[in-house]
């Protein structure tokens, strides 16, 4: 199994500049496939930037040390998959209650404004403190039922889906459309048309969630373009006698990226474990977190990391497909993805649990992973995210007894961590206070 290539960055492993840094990480184990930078590493921030990369770097020149050995560093994670226009959507949470505790610091939202909503959407994602480009839906509704923004064709407007992307250049990274037949109704075909339409006139990939046709897969796949990314690519979907459609690598080999977005409904182990086997790896690992998956079976992006080292990928294949694989499949500006000099200064810090883990997928299928990543960690532009309370779960959200009683946990959890004072004897507690999971 090989993953998707990942060229190395070059750079200087200092930036020029003034002498200080404000920040000095050292001691860790650097994970960066963006840059091809493993092992021991000291990485210092100034102005919010990566400054300098190096074995050993001088300690003295840093305004603050945060000692990390023993721990694991990746770049802040990307997650290709979400949907966070809380409040205003069936699907929308809040990202910052979960980045401060998952090392994800760019997520991406695939969809959840269309034309309609979307200045009200950049409006709404610039308070959180995570970096949030996103996917325009064709649809011009978006997604503010679980269900059925192209059914009336109109809502697919070109014109004023161009329009949108000119007017949010800055923010948006791509076009999304839902593909199936609670979506589309009888119209087949044609909302993806106008998607792709849109995503050729202004320079932009498109996203296609693949769900129960009509229309099928292979009739979707001749619409798309080198770079153009399916989304819940291991659903079964597409499947076949081999666990996928013929068609489906084809297309794979013609560049069209593929996207794990896990959901509450994407993905079975079984499929990825035949994609695996046909040299077909996801290029981005990504979660589809939303209202229905938050609370299981995805939980955040780290599980769903580990559901990919339980079939077989390595830990570098699966730290590139959360981080320099997303950023370059969207063409994310400033090196996100990364630590390369210049570069935000966006990192996950992890603790390594080596064990038997047990996972599960949206079927109940079961796999273990020799590993997990505990995010202990979070920083955004050199700042340390704080812990926050998860937001309160809609009304509409169904929900287990399990489900609440995992929630009320996760409550009183992070209660304790707001409750000064949150240093330990050795003082670790107050840069690392223990949370994940």
């Amino acid at each position: 199994m090989t993953a998707p290539e990942v060229e190395p960055a070059v750079e200087s492993a200092v930036a020029p500049g003034p002498e200080g840094w404000d920040l000095l990480f050292t001691g860790a184990e650097l994970l960066d496939p963006g840059t091809g930078r493993t092992g021991r590493h000291d990485v210092a921030v100034r102005d919010g930037r990566v400054a300098a990369v190096a074995p050993v770097l001088p300690r003295d020149r840093a305004a603050e040390r945060v000692e990390l050995a023993g721990r694991l560093v990746t770049p802040g994670l990307v997650d290709l998959h979400t949907h966070v226009y809380a409040g205003a959507t069936y699907w929308g949470i809040d990202p910052d209650p979960v980045a401060w505790r998952s090392g994800v610091t760019t997520w991406v939202d695939a969809g959840s404004a269309g034309a309609y909503g979307f200045a009200a959407f950049a409006a709404a994602s610039a308070r959180y403190t995570v970096r949030v480009p996103a996917l325009l839906n064709i649809s011009a509704v978006g997604l503010v039922a679980p269900v059925g923004e192209s059914r009336e064709l109109a809502n697919c407007d070109v014109e004023l889906a161009v329009s949108t992307v000119r007017a949010h250049r800055e923010r948006i990274v791509g076009i999304k459309v839902r593909m199936d037949r609670h979506n589309v109704g009888t119209h087949g075909l044609a909302p993806l048309r106008r998607a792709v339409e849109v995503a050729g006139e202004c320079g932009l990939p498109v996203m296609v969630h693949i769900g129960a046709g009509p229309p099928t897969v292979a009739q979707m796949l001749p619409l798309l373009r080198p770079g153009d990314l399916i989304t819940h690519c291991a659903s079964g979907i597409a499947a076949g006698p081999d666990g996928f459609d013929p068609a489906a690598k084809e297309a794979y080999q013609a560049g069209v990226r593929f996207d794990l977005g896990h959901g509450s409904g994407g993905f079975a182990f079984d499929v990825l474990e035949a994609q695996l086997a046909a040299g077909m790896p996801p290029h981005a690992v990504s979660t589809d977190l939303h209202s229905r998956s938050l609370h299981g079976p995805v939980f955040d992006l780290p599980t769903t990391m580990a559901k990919m080292l339980a079939v077989g990928m390595s830990l570098p294949q699966v730290v590139a497909a959360a981080t320099v694989g997303p950023a370059r499949a969207l063409g994310l500006p400033d090196g996100t993805g990364t630590l390369a000099v210049g570069a935000p200064a966006d990192l996950a810090v992890f603790s390594t649990d080596l064990g038997r883990h047990e996972l599960v997928d949206v079927h109940g299928q079961r796999r273990y992973a020799p590993l997990r990543l505990v995010n202990e960690a979070t920083y955004r532009a050199g700042r340390l995210l704080p812990p926050r309370q998860p937001e309160p779960v809609p009304p509409w959200i169904p929900l287990t007894g399990a489900q609440r009683a995992a929630l009320a946990d996760r409550d009183r959890a992070v209660r304790r961590l707001l409750t000064p004072p949150l240093v330990g004897p050795d003082g670790l507690a107050e840069q690392f206070p223990r949370h994940g999971g």
